[in-house]
């Protein structure tokens, strides 16, 4: 297995500030350009070419020259991963959520796992899970499905979906959550304004 296919580069762009106060149409089309131009940064990032970006059926995307990729968008941040398995990133602003809202992400045996604050280990769980989904093919229709099964420590959570297990990684940055799906394959975070 070569380098490149050891580690993988899941990059954090910064949104322009002329995009954050878009119209909220122009704002999502505007992030969505955002997104695709760290997946074109991170591809360079590996020496690879982008190839047609295409999805299936069910919106999830194909992978191109066997390359698997995966973009997320929120208002400040965009992020994307190129990788040579199923892959899945998510990004997610650290701040306060209900209770319930807590309660529907995960069950209690899920969060009997670690003593962490739920607050902070919302955004993990829920970042992990929608990474997961993402490198199933599924989306958030699959989130009932989808466990946390390890807390191994502060960067890391193992997940089952469907009886496969996943590795994921985080990384904290500027109030945020970025969560990639890893398993065996090591990450470098890359971070640009």
């Amino acid at each position: 297995m070569s380098n490149r296919d050891r580690t993988i580069f899941p990059l954090i762009l910064a949104v322009p500030a002329k995009d954050r106060a878009l119209p909220p149409p122009e704002r999502v089309r505007a992030l969505s350009r955002q997104a695709r131009r760290a997946l074109h940064l991170c591809a360079r990032k590996m020496g690879i070419a982008v190839g047609d970006l295409e999805k299936d059926t069910n919106g999830a995307p194909l992978p191109f020259e066997g390359n698997f990729w995966s973009l997320t968008h929120k208002p400040a941040y965009v992020g994307a991963v190129i990788c040579p398995q199923a892959a899945g990133i998510d990004i997610e602003a650290v701040k306060e959520v209900s209770t319930g809202l807590i309660r529907k992400v995960a069950h209690d045996q899920e969060w009997r796992l670690t003593d962490e604050d739920p607050q902070t280990l919302f955004f993990r769980y829920w970042t992990a899970k929608e990474a997961v989904l993402k490198a199933a093919g599924v989306g958030i229709s699959g989130l009932s499905q989808c466990r946390v099964v390890a807390v191994p420590d502060d960067s890391h959570l193992g997940l089952d979906y469907k009886g496969r297990n996943y590795l994921v990684e985080h990384f904290f940055f500027d109030g945020h959550v970025a969560t990639v799906v890893k398993n065996r394959l090591q990450v470098e975070w890359v971070l640009l304004p």
